[in-house]
């Protein structure tokens, strides 16, 4: 054969020096050049010196089809099942949204993992899978765009919609901020669905650690975006009943707050606190920019919603029909998991982008010299709802259909206010009066009967709906009533978890039943108030009115009321604002701070 003329049009170039090397390998046989033709020719075709001495042999067995490669039928086609191809491409998008990262490496180890519980011994080789993966991590490839936020060597650069670019190197430098709604459903104090609640995040740039957040049943709003960044900004303390291993440590005022395109985070309120605040405002260019805010939503979604009685998923189609049954969640206690994934998990992990950094510690490693601390009541009157109510005689309130008293508020019966509240718990509000244009600090009010007690305004209203259903007067402790009914009703459930086939007769315990409120009633079956109101009676004296005669008073009450001078509780009001308008020393964050007595009696510290 090492005479024959070969053609070699229509051929491969890798099978064209296949031919050619035979050809030359057949010129040394017999000599003692073969051997350095063989080695040589080897190393030109890439091969081993053992497959080209086989390759000689097809040559000499079958010409050239003997050393040329020949093409499959089915080239090109994949040979992967149906199930397979559905399987595999439902994990990759399934790992890639909302922010999470799925590589192909770990789609396959998934691969590998369900086979092994169907009892498969063949599946799909990594290649296979990589190759399959192919167009669709190409695809979300071209839908990224070039020059959007990213990283620059070890910095971080944003690019913002008015053409502002930020070189990120410190904490508290970029904040960025967005909502979602939580794919769980809560419901209220007597067990109804009340829905899904939003959520508001505020997440620092330069170490991506969670600085705030927002959980109502609130649609966004300038109101909730205000709310949120007040919680960031303001020093984090947190209860025993939050269950907590270590401190949310983190606090301060942003210099810029990078956000989407949405009204809520463009209103004029947002704008007016962020420039009293010295924050700058500044948008994206494109939704894709939104990456770093966007993850913890992902994060909490997969590792914490997604586990949770209630949970929808993110789909009305996929929705399980038995997410409204099984709902019991009330919104506090999903802000107390909330609280306690954020600080004890997500905060304290290590982020790709970090090194062997966690969160938390960058975030403190990043942060230059003292932070600034705002006091709370500056941000109480740039942060808060508000509205205004007349002050009734004895220092009365009236909202959400709850009657309010606080001290000092004798001396401006009759007069005007301004409340601010947080919709979360409006069991408390803050009582303001306007001087020369300005919001200045009076009182706090509290909600008669509901001192110690926990009540969203959501909760509120659908409690007076459903009370007035009833064909009942809607009072404080109408509410009380509910608010008590609830708590009962939960206990139960715990109990019949804990002791598993007990009849639900048995498993009530004397201190739940002695709690136990009959409808329309302020007394349990012996006759006797519960314990929170027994303490309040006791406190009050005999001459005060109750709630409900309050609200008939009202009802028929002019709004000529008498009203005293403000001058006879100007020593109570000074020394209220002496300590509630104080700032909290650096020295003393996070080892020291003051609380007002009214809130650590009703447990409400880490809340506004």
């Amino acid at each position: 054969m090492s005479n024959e003329l070969v053609n070699l049009e229509g051929l491969s170039e890798r099978d064209k020096e296949r031919v050619s090397g035979m050809q030359e390998l057949l010129g040394y046989v017999g000599t003692s050049g073969y051997v350095a033709a063989q080695e040589r020719v080897a190393e030109r075709l890439g091969l081993s010196v053992r497959s080209i001495q086989r390759l000689l042999q097809r040559w000499r067995a079958d010409g050239v089809s003997g050393v040329i490669r020949k093409g499959r039928s089915d080239r090109g086609k994949s040979q992967l099942s149906e199930s397979w191809r559905a399987y595999i491409l439902e994990t990759w998008r399934e790992g890639n949204k909302d922010g999470r990262r799925l590589s192909r490496a770990q789609v396959y180890v998934r691969v590998r993992a369900h086979a092994s519980e169907q009892g498969m011994e063949s599946y799909p080789s990594h290649m296979s899978v990589y190759r399959m993966l192919g167009p669709e991590i190409e695809k979300a490839r071209r839908k990224e765009r070039v020059g959007s936020i990213g990283w620059r060597g070890n910095r971080l650069k944003i690019r913002t919609k008015g053409g502002i670019e930020i070189d990120v190197d410190h904490s508290n430098q970029v904040w960025q901020a967005d909502h979602t709604q939580v794919d769980v459903l809560v419901v209220d104090q007597s067990g109804e669905v009340l829905g899904r609640p939003w959520l508001t995040l505020l997440v620092d740039s330069y170490s991506r650690c969670v600085m705030g957040i927002h959980l109502g049943m609130e649609v966004p709003s300038a109101s909730v975006v205000c709310l949120g960044l007040r919680h960031g900004i303001l020093p984090k303390r947190y209860s025993g009943a939050y269950g907590l291993v270590h401190r949310w440590g983190t606090y301060g005022v942003p210099s810029y707050m990078y956000t989407d395109n949405g009204k809520d985070f463009g209103s004029s309120h947002v704008e007016q606190v962020a420039n009293e605040l010295g924050i700058v405002l500044c948008h994206r260019r494109y939704p894709s920019e939104g990456g770093i805010v966007e993850r913890p939503f992902g994060s909490l979604n997969s590792e914490l919603f997604s586990s949770l009685p209630g949970y929808t998923s993110g789909s009305v189609e996929k929705r399980p029909k038995e997410a409204e049954s099984e709902a019991c969640l009330s919104l506090w206690q999903l802000e107390r998991l909330v609280v306690r994934y954020i600080v004890d998990s997500y905060n304290r992990k290590v982020d790709a982008r970090m090194g062997d950094q966690s969160r938390i510690v960058r975030w403190e490693g990043g942060c230059s010299g003292a932070l600034a601390v705002l006091g709370e009541r500056e941000l109480d009157i740039c942060l808060m709802r508000r509205e205004s109510r007349t002050v009734y005689r004895r220092g009365y309130l009236q909202f959400a259909n709850l009657v309010y008293r606080g001290d000092c508020l004798g001396g401006y019966g009759g007069e005007k206010v301004v409340i601010r509240y947080n919709p979360r718990d409006i069991t408390t509000l803050l009582v303001y009066v306007e001087e020369d244009g300005k919001d200045v600090f009076v009182a706090r009010a509290h909600a008669q009967d509901l001192e110690t007690e926990q009540l969203s305004l959501a909760e509120a209203k659908a409690m007076s709906r459903r009370i007035r259903k009833q064909g009942r007067l809607v009072s404080n402790q109408s509410i009380l009533s509910e608010v008590l009914s609830r708590d009962r009703e939960v206990s139960r459930i715990h109990q019949e978890k804990q002791q598993g086939s007990k009849p639900a007769n048995e498993q009530e315990s004397p201190s739940i039943a002695k709690s136990i409120v009959e409808p329309g009633s302020n007394k349990d079956k012996e006759g006797r108030l519960p314990q929170a109101m027994q303490s309040q009676t006791q406190e009050q004296d005999s001459s005060e009115l109750t709630a409900e005669q309050l609200l008939l008073e009202y009802a028929s009450s002019s709004s000529s009321s008498s009203s005293s001078s403000p001058s006879s509780s100007e020593s109570s009001l000074k020394e209220t604002n002496d300590d509630d308008e104080g700032v909290i020393p650096y020295d003393q964050i996070p080892d020291v701070e003051v609380y007002p007595i009214d809130e650590l009696r009703g447990g409400r510290i880490g809340r506004w």
